[in-house]
Parts: C-alpha cells; sequence; structure tokens
C-alpha cells in the first residue's frame, strides 16, 4: 500500500528527499497547501463536537448566548436530514475534510506539474463539499431548520477556504496561470549578431591577418 501510494503521488521521491522538500520549501503552492491542512483542521474540530452530540457522547453542545441569529445547535443537528445517511452526518463531514487535508499534504512541492492531477483532484473533490455547504448553510439552516449551529457555520467556511486555496495550484497544473516555465525576464536571451561593417560580405568568412 504504501509502495502504491509514494509511486502514484511522488514517483522519483525518496522518503528522506520528500520529507525535506515538504517541510522546508518555501513556494506559494506549499503555502496554499498548508493553509489547507490548517483549514481542515478547524473544520474537523468543529465536526467532532457535532459527531460527538449526534452519537449520544455528549448530550447537549453549547451556543453562543445571542438571541439573534437563531443559534440552535440540537435543532440543527437532530434533524431527520442529519440522520439521512444511514448514520448522523457529522462523521461523514469530518472524514470529507480528513480527505482534503491528506490531498493536500500528498506529493513533494512540484506536484502541480510532475502529478497535476492530485490539484486537479483536490479541487473537484472540495468544491462539490463547498457546493453541499452551501447549499446547507444558505437554504437549509435559514429556511428550512430556522436554526442555526455556530459549529456547522465553522465547518461550511472551512469548506469554502479549502476550495478557494486549492484554486491557484489547480490553475497552474491546467496551464491557466504562469508557471509553466522560467518567467519571460530569467528566460536567457539569444545574442543579437553584430552589426555588418559597410562593405562586409556576410557569406564570405573572416580571415585572421
Amino acid at each position: 500500500m504504501k509502495r502504491y501510494l509514494m509511486e502514484a503521488t511522488s514517483p522519483g521521491y525518496g522518503r528522506e528527499r520528500l520529507k525535506t522538500r515538504i517541510r522546508n520549501d518555501r513556494s506559494r503552492e506549499m503555502a496554499y497547501r498548508r493553509a489547507i491542512v490548517a483549514t481542515s483542521l478547524v473544520g474537523m474540530a468543529s465536526m467532532a463536537f457535532v459527531t460527538l452530540f449526534q452519537t449520544g457522547a455528549v448530550r447537549r453542545l453549547p451556543d453562543p448566548p445571542t438571541r439573534r441569529p437563531n443559534f440552535d445547535t440540537a435543532t440543527v443537528n437532530t434533524s431527520d436530514e442529519a440522520y439521512s445517511y444511514g448514520m448522523p452526518d457529522g462523521p461523514l463531514t469530518l472524514a470529507m475534510h480528513a480527505a482534503n487535508l491528506s490531498l493536500a499534504a500528498a506529493g513533494p512541492p512540484e506536484r502541480w506539474r510532475e502529478r497535476p492531477w492530485i490539484p486537479v483532484a483536490a479541487s473537484a473533490f472540495s468544491g462539490a463539499q463547498a457546493a453541499v455547504a452551501a447549499q446547507y448553510l444558505f437554504w437549509r439552516m435559514p429556511f428550512v431548520d430556522r436554526a442555526w449551529c455556530p459549529y456547522c457555520v465553522v465547518d461550511a467556511l472551512a469548506h469554502f477556504a479549502s476550495f478557494g486555496l486549492s484554486l491557484p495550484e489547480t490553475a497552474k497544473a491546467l496551464g491557466l496561470a504562469d508557471g509553466r516555465g522560467a518567467p519571460p525576464s530569467r528566460r536567457r536571451r539569444s545574442p543579437r549578431p553584430a552589426p555588418l561593417r559597410a562593405g562586409s560580405d556576410p557569406a564570405r568568412p573572416r580571415l585572421d591577418r
């Protein structure tokens, strides 16, 4: 299993080299990937509390002490919709964040060039999650449940952030952004030919006297 994953995500990299590159690279792409890791952990933390509540491990989760908007975590997370997957939706959402984190961590810093399918898959996967989170945040909670879950709001924002942070690397992988080659200012320019002297014949070789 380890060998197949290594070959799929980081061909040609030994474990020591891959570890050094992932930990020490300071490229913009790695900065975005590290941000996705951090964002996913925030989303996982929020869904961990919801999972504990939905499975009965804790009986109540605290809500912000405000009257408007109507924060009611229990109403949102014990609705019929929340248990319509054959299980509570909290563990499923937690797993989605874990998948985003894993995709962000997979491969070397140059994976957008060497394995472009990884950033493309990361954007597609997180984009689908962001669409579901948007439906839940902007329709189900305000118009169906008529209540808000602060943990679910954090979860939705984490999905949006993960998707947005994945787009720059995916754009480079698809060739939609600069990066497939050296910037124009750094490309070597061919030397200009020396101007011809008056009366000289360019086809005649020059003989040293």
